[in-house]
């Protein structure tokens, strides 16, 4: 194993000689391993047992997100949206956002952490954070059947969320907490985008891309 996880598995953990644990590559790989032998440098583990393409999605779910002022609370929405299931998260800069800068290699730490915790096999793509209106004019959206954009502006027409079902891959925009501008919605709907609500209640910006994955992986299964 290499430094860090044989230390995390030494110091943290506190693994002994036998001891039973999970391993994944990230690309659909699970294995059951057995501790073979101890160095926090240098930690040995004999595969027991893989298991290919384990839990491998049906769909494919991708959230283009701002994130929050709050940066725990953007790390718990990465977190809880990798242990119920999401391909790919790109953190989105808007014209209304409050966190204009994002530690990447911290946030993709979460990321893994929270694949080794669900037992998951695939690990999400994380982008680097990227202007919304770059994002929009950059981005090749062809290969996409669902185009959402969710958000709370009463002067465009704005559907209900639906029409998820298993093969499908949406990608959904889910502004900061004051919302989207109307000119970046517009430009949106001329990518091809579609307005949605999430209900009645106005939610938090990690809470909405919460319950769009939820949803999501019900839907799809």
């Amino acid at each position: 194993m290499s430094k860090e996880e044989s230390r995390h598995l030494v110091k943290v953990l506190r693994a002994r000689i036998s001891d039973e644990l999970w391993l994944t590559d990230g690309k659909g790989l699970l294995a059951h391993a057995k501790v073979k032998s101890l160095d926090q440098n240098r930690a040995e583990v004999e595969i027991v047992e893989r298991f290919f393409e384990h839990q491998k999605p049906k769909a494919y779910l991708h959230l283009a997100l701002a994130p929050t002022k709050s940066l725990d609370r953007f790390e718990f929405f990465v977190e809880k949206t990798t242990e119920i299931g999401i391909q790919r998260i790109t953190p989105i800069c808007s014209a209304n956002s409050e966190r204009k800068t994002l530690n990447h290699e911290r946030t993709q730490k979460k990321v893994e952490s929270a694949l080794k915790q669900s037992l998951g096999a695939y690990l999400p793509q994380l982008d680097l954070l990227i202007s919304l209106t770059d994002f929009l004019n950059t981005t090749d959206f062809s290969s996409y059947t669902h185009l959402y954009i969710a958000h709370c502006n009463p002067n465009f027409e704005r559907k209900a969320l639906d029409g998820f079902a298993p093969s499908c891959k949406a990608l959904i925009l889910i502004g900061p907490e004051g919302d989207f501008s109307p000119k970046e919605i517009e430009l949106a709907i001329q990518k091809g985008f579609t307005c949605i609500h999430l209900g009645e209640k106005r939610l938090r910006t990690e809470t909405a891309g919460i319950k769009i994955a939820t949803l999501f992986d019900f839907l799809t299964a």
